[in-house]
């Protein structure tokens, strides 16, 4: 994994070479600016290690080693037999060492931000909240299907009362029908045709009356509403109310249908009759036309001078039977027929949808289980591929900071072999015995905490036995689904259907 890691700014104070002197009364100024924007601010290379190697070079000039090499070995510093080194090596030493120590606590840093994130994966508590997600899906699931079957439960409970209320129908009134029905678009187009006849005949009424009327067709129309509404809609309520009684088994039934019809052909004549003899009246006289036309009534009922009159009275006539067929029309011609066939169907339309809807759902919650468990499962694959990278990037960075160790050991040497060099160019005397020995770099170990950590095969046993947990977690939703089916279909069995029909739905 390639990683760009960004440093602090290491203090140092930076020496620029002085120019070559037939530069320096021309170009002294610019030398100064390239010197500045060629040098780096520290003394390491750019890189993108975490752990960036010593420029020896770099550092040889902040340290001022060949300066200081040349006056030392002026002066025979240190002496043929010293021992120990002065104290221009021992700047070396610390230069070097203070570069390790701050490559360690980059490298503590870099420790802790793995083990941090390898806490963050935590494989231990994820493979507990496996198996506590797993029974708690499951008792939720079982829930979730007992609050079906208790909904379901009172809906087949009342279908089978709609379903016994039918059948006690049929049976008492002898009937192996049907019954009909209409549709909500059925009764909406009937009740329409309803007020169509009320418009049409308070229109050609208006018409009719308004010969006699002082304010003309305004007057004549209102007045024909007055009587095209009683005539029309008293026929209605007669034809779904009373006359459908006609056709019933009991006497006393029939009896009260023979008098709707009685009743339906009083206001047919009557109501048309009036109206009739209104025209004729408010024709003559506008006064008292009420108390007239009883009189006329009473009088001389059949005496109308006008034919339209006689048309205005067939007219209406011929509304009012209109209204009556539309009516009859409307239900079943056996009365409260329609009406029980409809709380039946009602009943049993209204369990089946809710039936499948519990059903849709429990397949819904199902699947989008299965689909949870699918992305559980590949997170945690993908998790075990990034604990993975960590590891190893951890243990690539320990490897770096052993291999840097050695680049400063190596680098340390380069130091003192030019501070020595520029020694050796100006002392008289021999150097000290312990030059001819190499330096070497006490190592500090690069050894993490990995006391937590997983083995990539502990890994692997731990994800092959949650994906076994969730696949037998998933057998059992499944399992559950079934026996929620086998339940919802038992329903029917503990409230069956007489032969009014069946409730069997397919999935």
């Amino acid at each position: 994994m390639f990683e760009l890691v960004v440093y602090r700014r290491a203090p140092s104070l930076t020496a620029i070479e002085p120019a070559p002197d037939y530069m320096a009364p021309r170009f002294e100024a610019l030398n100064r600016l390239f010197e500045s924007v060629r040098d780096s601010s520290h003394d390491f290379r750019v890189t993108t290690d975490p752990f960036p190697p010593l420029d020896p070079d770099k550092l040889a000039k902040t340290l001022e080693l060949a300066k200081k090499g040349s006056a030392n070995g002026t002066e025979n510093k240190p002496a043929p037999t010293a021992k120990e080194m002065d104290e221009v090596e021992e700047s070396i030493i610390e230069a070097v060492e203070n570069v390790r120590s701050d490559s360690y606590q980059i490298l503590e840093d870099r420790f802790g931000s793995y083990a941090a994130r390898l806490r963050n994966l935590d494989f231990t508590g994820h493979f507990a909240k496996i198996h506590q997600a797993s029974i708690a899906s499951l008792s939720e699931f079982k829930m979730e299907v007992s609050k079906g079957r208790d909904e379901l439960f009172g809906l087949r409970r009342h279908l089978k009362e709609a379903d016994a209320e039918l059948a006690d129908f049929k049976e008492k009134n002898g009937l192996k029908r049907t019954a009909r029905t209409s549709s909500g678009t059925s009764k909406i187009i009937k009740w329409l045709v309803v007020f169509v006849l009320l418009f049409i005949e308070t229109t050609v009424n208006g018409i009719y009356l308004a010969e006699g009327n002082s304010q003309g067709l305004v007057g004549g129309i209102g007045v024909a509403f007055g009587f095209a509404f009683v005539n029309v809609f008293a026929t209605v309520a007669l034809g779904l109310k009373a006359i459908p009684y006609i056709r019933h088994r009991m006497f006393l039934k029939k009896v009260g249908g023979f008098l709707g019809i009685c009743g339906w052909l009083v206001v047919a004549l009557g109501i048309n009759f009036v109206m009739a003899h209104y025209r004729e009246v408010s024709a003559e006289s506008l006064a008292h036309v009420g108390v007239l036309v009883m009189e006329r009534i009473k009088n001389a009922p059949f005496q109308m001078a006008d034919i339209n009159s006689w048309v205005l009275f067939a007219t209406g006539f011929l509304f009012s039977v209109g209204a009556l067929l539309d009516s009859l029309s409307m239900q079943d011609p056996y009365p409260k027929y329609s009406e029980t066939q409809v709380r039946y169907d009602a009943a049993r339309e209204h369990y089946i949808d809710q039936k499948v809807a519990l059903i849709d759902q429990l397949q819904n919650t199902r699947d989008n289980l299965i689909q949870t468990v699918e992305d559980v499962l590949r997170r945690l694959t993908d998790r075990r591929r990034e604990y993975g990278s960590i590891i190893d990037n951890r243990t690539r960075t320990a490897n770096l900071y052993m291999e840097h160790q050695s680049s400063l050991e190596i680098a340390a040497r380069k130091l003192f072999q030019i501070y020595r060099e520029a020694n050796k160019q100006t002392r008289t005397k021999a150097e000290p015995k312990h030059w001819s020995t190499q330096f070497k770099l006490e190592r500090r170990k690069a050894a993490p905490n990995t006391g937590e950590d997983w083995s990539d095969q502990e890994l692997a046993e731990g994800i092959k036995k949650a994906q076994a947990e969730l696949s037998e977690h998933m057998k059992q939703i499944g399992q559950e689904f079934e026996k929620a089916l086998e339940q919802y279909d038992q329903l029917d069995t503990i409230f069956p259907e007489y032969s009014n029909g069946t409730t069997q739905t397919k999935i």
